[in-house]
């Protein structure tokens, strides 16, 4: 329960809110206010096709009849098609999609160039602006769902943004969000300036297992859904193929931290590329490793025995190498191998492994689902690839109530690609048809 003292009325809020109400009504936001009894009339899919999440094949022609959000029923259509329903008849109804790794905030940092830029140059109101076309795009790309993994040194934009699509003010994806992330002093950009040079940073510095604590307890109180930490740092391959690191936290600060988190009934997602990090932060028992391209077989074994998900984000790790080895990086180039051997083996251990590509650490204008080719890639069935961005993504997010699968009672989160995506992951950035919450928006491939 939120302090009474922060919750309670303050003058203007009820004519603030009574604004938003008469404009969202303007805008036509659909369930916003609606006459007292008045009924909500049905709105019915004609699929060509089915997959639900639930566990069997993909079935053939089906109706799916959406009341207000929610999905009313699902049924085969062999009977009376209902008037007006919305021809999909070429495509396959699937859930919305769910990317647990994204930055809406971020607009691509292959070099400390690139993300200097965008801290030292562009204003966090600017970069605000950016993050309402990335959340449209993620929608229009048939992503209803994101996790949002900090704001790169953009404060607490996220929370407003995510508040922002709740009101109807802005199209996006449901959020949640990790706001600034943790890392230790000296670790995390910008960094290389004079001493005397004061710069933002990208995350929140933390120290101590007190200051861990403070830390947690403030960003959860400025609407953070997430606790995001950065475990690991300079990376160099061993010659037995062991990606080394350098730890950031110690052990009894990441412990503070997911004590603190988990206290307060929120999770602890994990920047961990390589040996230490990963370790420490299966230790310390986190929610999510992100990354993971490298990842020992006794942490593999104690995040199956934790329930702790790997979110691999593949394809930014090929899209950064060349870059980061030109400007003297080299260990990227030989790390994208070193990730397919842990995917492959962390897939074969039945570790829990949620769809995220990390947008925005590569380019706004390519499509996330290209992420689903590299998880064929490094052996992942296509049907597995798509429960990962459904089903999985959706009980990382604790959301399995809500989205993920097709069922009467959740969210009517649709859309509708060519084929049969069980079988074949091509048509997942061929989307032609997006619904959220019982609302049709325009589908990134029928755009002009």
């Amino acid at each position: 329960m939120r302090n009474s003292r922060r919750s309670s009325a303050r003058p203007g809020h009820a004519l603030i809110a009574a604004a938003l109400a008469a404009t969202t009504l303007a805008l036509g936001v659909p369930g916003v206010a609606r006459a007292e009894g008045a009924a909500e009339s049905s709105v019915w899919l004609r699929c060509g096709g089915i997959w639900d999440g639930r566990g069997g094949a993909t079935r053939g022609a089906t109706l799916i009849e959406v009341v207000g959000e929610r999905i009313a029923s699902i049924r085969p259509a062999d009977g009376t098609i209902p008037p007006g329903a919305v021809d999909l008849t070429a495509l396959t109804c699937i859930p919305g999609l769910i990317d647990t790794h994204t930055h809406v905030l971020l607009q691509g940092d292959i070099t400390a160039e690139d993300y200097d830029a965008q801290l030292l140059k562009q204003s966090p109101e600017y970069r605000t602006i950016l993050a309402t076309v990335n959340a449209r795009r993620m929608l229009s790309w048939g992503f209803t769902t994101i996790r949002d993994l900090e704001t790169e040194g953009a404060g607490y934009a996220d929370v407003d943004v995510k508040k922002a699509i709740e009101a109807g003010v802005i199209p996006g994806p449901r959020m949640q969000v990790a706001s600034r992330s943790m890392d230790v002093t000296g670790a995390y950009p910008l960094l290389g300036y004079a001493p005397g040079v004061v710069v933002p940073k990208g995350v929140q510095e933390v120290d101590g297992a007190d200051g861990a604590r403070r830390a947690v307890r403030e960003q959860l109180s400025h609407g953070a859904d997430w606790i995001k930490v950065y475990s690991d740092r300079t990376y160099r391959v061993q010659p037995n193929d062991t990606l080394d690191d350098i730890p950031t936290f110690t052990l009894d600060e990441m412990k503070a931290i997911v004590d603190e988190a988990h206290r307060q009934r929120h999770k602890v997602a994990s920047h961990a590329m390589a040996l230490y990090g990963v370790h420490n932060s299966v230790e310390a028992g986190v929610d999510s490793i992100e990354h993971g391209n490298y990842i020992a077989e006794e942490d593999m074994k104690a995040m199956v025995q934790k329930g702790i998900y790997y979110v691999p984000t593949i394809y930014v790790g090929e899209y950064v190498a060349a870059g980061r080895a030109k400007a003297g990086a080299g260990v990227w180039l030989p790390m994208i191998a070193i990730h397919e051997k842990t995917f492959r083996r962390a897939l074969k251990a039945g570790v829990k492994i949620a769809f995220g590509t990390d947008v925005g650490g590569f380019d706004w204008h390519i499509d996330p689902a290209r992420e689903f080719e590299w998880m064929v890639k490094f052996g992942m069935t296509p049907e597995q690839a798509l429960r990962s961005a459904t089903v999985t993504a959706a009980e990382l997010l604790g959301w399995s109530d809500k989205v993920g699968t097709l069922e009467a009672g959740k969210y009517a989160d649709i859309v509708a690609v060519p084929g049969d995506p069980s079988a074949s992951v091509g048509g997942l950035s061929k989307v032609g048809f997006v619904m959220k919450g019982g609302k049709s928006y325009p589908a990134e491939s029928a755009a002009p």
